[in-house]
């Protein structure tokens, strides 16, 4: 026999293939609904321990999310997962920047002080140079002595620069104690007129500081997702080989760890995740798959299941390998296993518009994750570009030749090529410029809600019971799209080219 091959199913019977389908090949079915979008609630679990008011994650690209996408997608009530394209110094520098950028309380290490030997034109300097309208001002032994602020040193103050700040603060101190409560330090700058209050513990000693604009931003972003110390959350994506990595994230304060990689369903791939989802505090979910076998391999120890085998818009994949599945069917796969164990389902990739993000939630998901409806926002990390007098960002597949060579080649379960001679699956591109990420959530938030509406499910998990798909044909998704017009005015939620 040829090559050895033993006796098995004849090959003809390969073709009987079950159908599998992806967003354009369904819609949901219009059910009574007494469910006003406006009033459906998003709120959903992404991992065991980590609910968010959004069921929305930008996607671990480094075109996509660093440190100003999570800490936007956080304040906003999603969750923004960083990209491990960086060092692990890089990485724990990153991570550091979203947990403190909304704190109550600045931690002592990241309050900007004054030394009372210091003349007033020294802390004036230190100020502008830190970017701050005030400071405390303690002795070696962190003992308050007063607070100094840009107020107190005008020059139309009886005050001379060289004289030591200890004549120009204000050695009546407001203080707080280390459990004040936003509610409880608004009230305490409210009463005595103040911008700023030292935190002090009981010897008196400086152990942080709570300011007027940090109680004011914590205010606006009322969907925020934070931890249990009011933190704002992130995610982190780290190789199922790197432990190290993974320990350093966790140790860093990530909420959850996403095991990255284009295809989790390898035993290698979930030795190494099931060793990390052992030493780590943070959750840990594990990724991507895309069949009920996968996820049956991954429930007894993940937090959650990202779904997604060549459907994002940079990801050739499927036509390098030969190898995937449409999202609808693989998302329905492994839901149906995950949904027996509690464990949280995440879509990554395919998502065109708000309609296909709800439409991933119908088919078992728990939240969506997204890389190019991201990528041309501001707070997204490419480079912008011009091209035919129309702005651009950067975007690129975290399977490209770039990404590769920056160190994501494992992420595809591939050696480093001695001779650069990388075989990519994915593409580097370029992505319209859409401005702030709040606008481009908004609107696809508000997108959810509507499918929500039209089955009539004012929650995540009764939308997902309730809905239910109906096929769609190639006529079917042609009258769906505008058509028989000329788009005079473009909506913020809809574009032509997007089809």
């Amino acid at each position: 026999m040829a090559n050895d091959v033993p006796e098995h199913e004849p090959y003809s019977s390969k073709l009987e293939v079950p159908e599998a389908l992806t967003f354009d090949d369904v819609l949901l079915r219009p059910k009574e609904s007494r469910v006003e979008p406006d009033d459906a609630d998003l709120t959903t679990q992404v991992s065991t321990n980590v609910e968010v008011s959004v069921p929305i994650l930008s996607a671990a690209m480094d075109t996509v999310t660093e440190s100003d996408m999570a800490v936007a997608m956080a304040r906003h009530g999603g969750l923004g997962v960083l990209h491990r394209n960086m060092t692990i110094d890089e990485m724990v520098e990153e991570i550091g920047r979203v947990k403190s950028a909304d704190e109550l309380i600045i931690p002592f290490d990241s309050v900007v002080t004054a030394d009372p030997e210091m003349s007033v034109r020294e802390v004036d300097d230190q100020m502008a140079r830190e970017g701050v309208g005030g400071a405390p001002v303690v002795n070696t032994n962190g003992e308050v002595l007063g607070i100094i602020s840009s107020t107190d040193i005008r020059p139309h103050l009886e005050v001379n620069e060289d004289d030591p700040v200890t004549e120009a603060m204000t050695d009546e101190v407001i203080t707080a104690s280390e459990d004040i409560d936003p509610r409880a330090a608004f009230d305490l700058m409210y009463e005595h007129k103040i911008e700023r209050v030292p935190v002090v513990d009981d010897e008196n000693l400086l152990v942080g500081l709570v300011t007027m604009q940090g109680i004011l931003q914590r205010r606006e972003y009322e969907e925020a997702v934070r931890d249990e110390d009011g933190r704002l959350r992130c995610g982190v994506a780290v190789s199922p080989f790197e432990a190290d990595r993974a320990e350093a994230a966790d140790e860093a304060g990530a909420d959850i760890l996403f095991i990255d990689t284009a295809h989790a369903h390898n035993k290698n791939v979930i030795e190494g995740a099931r060793e990390i989802a052992s030493t780590v505090q943070a959750d840990v979910v594990v990724g991507n798959v895309g069949t009920r076998e996968a996820a049956a391999e991954l429930v007894d120890f993940a937090d959650g299941i990202k779904v997604g085998i060549g459907p994002g818009s940079i990801c050739t994949t499927r036509v390098v390998s030969g190898a995937g599945m449409p999202q609808i069917t693989a998302v329905a796969q492994v839901a149906d296993v995950a949904n027996e164990h509690d464990v949280p389902v995440i879509a990554d990739g395919g998502i065109r518009y708000s309609g296909d993000a709800i439409k991933a939630i119908a088919a078992g998901a728990d939240a969506v994750m997204l890389g190019s409806y991201f990528a041309g926002t501001d707070e997204a990390p490419g480079r912008v570009v011009t091209m035919n007098g129309k702005k651009y960002k950067q975007y690129r597949g975290m399977g490209s030749v770039g990404a590769m060579k920056s160190g994501d080649s494992d992420r595809y379960l591939k050696e480093e090529p001695e001779d650069d001679e990388y075989v990519p699956e994915g593409v580097e591109a370029a992505t319209p410029y859409k401005g702030s990420l709040q606008s481009e959530l908004h609107q696809l938030a508000g997108g959810m809600q509507s499918g929500m509406g039209y089955v009539g499910a004012g929650t995540i998990s009764a939308f997902k019971e309730r809905s239910e798909f109906v096929r769609v044909s190639s006529a079917g998704q042609a009258e769906s799209h505008a058509h028989d017009v000329v788009i005079t005015d473009e909506a913020p939620n809809y574009s032509p080219d997007s089809d």
